[in-house]
């Protein structure tokens, strides 16, 4: 029986073979890696993923496409975890020694920043990321300061990745077709990110963002004097997008030493 993809799950089932053999090839996996996707949906991916790889993790939320994965995989070569990916504990995939996770998947569109973002918890676990999501999404988490689309998104991702646009995917490489373009982006988890506290640096770049047309020294008011935005190397004149990550750090430090509470605040990161 043919599945109907489900508006609520965000569903769009990849069907070009040409586009999964350029994925595949992107990923480049090895026999003994330990990889998880998440939401495998038919199976397109999956199948070639395990043909590579000794053992696929996968994680889907649908029950019923739970179900086809159980009766169309050897068991034995795909661990399927049913559940909410947003839920999810990483950490409890074992790897083998001196590896680490890589993650794979064709990300709802409808979730994909809070799943980008709860996968940033894992990121000491992580080898490498690779998603297929929208592109403006992907143009948005890749952008440098001075461009339009460089807002909150890159500067939170930037600062736990080094992040890469690798191809573009059309819609009619789908099934249904979205109404947006796709594309795929590379994610490597930075050893060591700029030292800061992860809450501090949400809540300058949600407030510094949150009016975006203004000057930063506007923006922040109430956050931080002028006086306060020179000492961080920032010139109170520029606009958010002109904010370097480096000195959204200087300031995120700032913020922890005058008004450490912030750091205590639920739902900072997940309001990207």
């Amino acid at each position: 029986m043919k599945h109907i993809a489900r508006k609520r799950f965000g569903q769009n089932f990849l069907t070009d073979q040409f586009v999964l053999e350029d994925i595949i090839n992107a990923i480049a996996p090895q026999a003994d890696e330990t990889m998880v996707e998440i939401g495998p949906g038919l199976g397109a991916m999956t199948r070639l993923l395990s043909q590579q790889l000794k053992q696929l993790h996968v994680i889907e939320l649908d029950r019923d496409l739970v179900a086809r994965l159980q009766s169309g995989f050897d068991p034995a070569k795909l661990v399927i975890h049913a559940g909410d990916a947003l839920q999810f504990d990483f950490a409890k995939i074992a790897v083998k020694p001196g590896q680490k996770l890589r993650v794979v998947g064709n990300l709802p569109y409808n979730i994909s920043s809070p799943l980008l973002f709860h996968l940033a918890e894992f990121a000491p676990l992580i080898h490498d990321q690779h998603f297929m999501l929208q592109k403006e999404v992907v143009e948005r988490m890749v952008a440098t300061p001075g461009s339009k689309a460089y807002g909150r998104l890159s500067v939170m991702l930037q600062w736990r990745y080094r992040m890469a646009l690798m191809f573009i995917v059309p819609p009619t490489a789908f099934d249904p077709p979205p109404r947006v373009e796709s594309a795929i982006v590379r994610m490597v988890p930075i050893a060591q990110p700029l030292a800061c506290e992860a809450n501090m640096l949400a809540a300058v770049v949600m407030k510094a963002f949150s009016q975006r047309r203004k000057v930063i020294r506007n923006c922040l008011a109430g956050m931080f004097s002028e006086e306060e935005i020179v000492a961080a190397g920032i010139d109170p004149t520029l606009r958010p997008e002109s904010i370097a990550l480096e000195q959204y750090v200087a300031l995120a430090n700032r913020l922890q030493q005058t008004n450490p509470t912030l750091a205590a605040i639920p739902g900072l990161l997940m309001a990207q």
